[in-house]
């Protein structure tokens, strides 16, 4: 345990800090698990929406160091070839 005064402050900062993270990361996984389903049901028109509001998501994720650059342009790839096979 922290006995110097900013290093106690530093474990709260950091513990409020991994809850608002695990969200922001459990909200962008929901996000591309329903591009997934979309891509999985054949439906391009709902893909696309989908896709629409995961980009921006994972972008801003990545912005705020909750994934890595590479991660997230890999995946955005992915899906979207995916998404242009359904045509």
């Amino acid at each position: 345990m922290a006995n110097i005064r900013s290093a106690k402050k530093r474990t709260r900062k950091s513990e409020r800090q991994t809850l608002v993270n695990r969200t922001r990361r459990t909200h962008i996984r929901s996000l591309v698990k329903s591009v997934e389903t979309a891509i999985e049901g054949g439906d391009k028109k709902i893909a696309e929406a989908a896709m629409k509001a995961a980009e921006p998501e994972m972008d801003r994720g990545v912005s705020r160091g909750i994934m890595h650059r590479n991660t997230v342009s890999r995946k955005i790839s992915r899906l979207s070839a995916r998404i242009k096979v359904l045509s």
